[in-house]
């Protein structure tokens, strides 16, 4: 998102909550898993938060991200402390485009890391939760931490996500045991 954040913001993310943590990440250049090869759902999410990281100069391929979902796929993000969006897979891509351009993060670059996952996959089903941190480089702020939580099914031997809900920590809402460290 997001992974996508209010991708991230993950997968996830991104999208915009402050200033840029609501936003699904991952590894700039790296190629992602077509859903009819990829090995695992996890490969997946991981493809995702790869698609939404760029280095400045360049832009996500909006295409291999929207590959990655099912056409009917939803994105929930949190818009504010009390509100959260939900988009179609292509008004989350929109929203994200929206945020490069308003933010001019394609002079910066952006990045969304997987910190952890916690994987259930269940014959045809998986649900995988992600611990990301969201950035843009050089304007000078920590990364801000997400939670994504994503949705997959199995279709044609290959796994495409079928929604993500993304939830940012406060003191009120700290992150899950299970995706802290030594977590259950």
């Amino acid at each position: 998102m997001t992974m996508a954040g209010r991708w991230g913001f993950g997968l996830f993310s991104s999208i915009l909550f402050g200033a840029f943590f609501l936003w699904p990440t991952g590894s700039a250049g790296q190629e992602d898993i077509p859903p009819s090869q990829a090995g695992s759902a996890e490969a997946v999410v991981e493809a995702l938060y790869d698609l939404v990281t760029f280095p400045a100069g360049t832009t996500p391929d909006w295409d291999k991200a929207r590959g990655l979902f099912l056409p009917e796929a939803v994105v929930v993000l949190r818009s504010s402390r009390t509100e959260t969006t939900v988009f179609s897979v292509e008004g989350w891509v929109q929203d994200f485009v929206t945020f490069i351009e308003r933010a001019n993060v394609a002079a910066t670059g952006f990045v969304e890391r997987i910190v952890r996952t916690h994987v259930v996959e269940f014959g045809d089903v998986a649900q995988i939760w992600v611990l990301y941190e969201a950035e843009i480089p050089g304007r000078g702020r920590p990364a801000q931490q997400g939670v994504d939580s994503f949705s997959l099914v199995r279709r044609e031997g290959g796994w495409l996500i079928a929604s993500i809900l993304n939830e940012i920590p406060t003191p009120d809402r700290p992150i899950p045991s299970f995706l802290e460290v030594g977590g259950e």
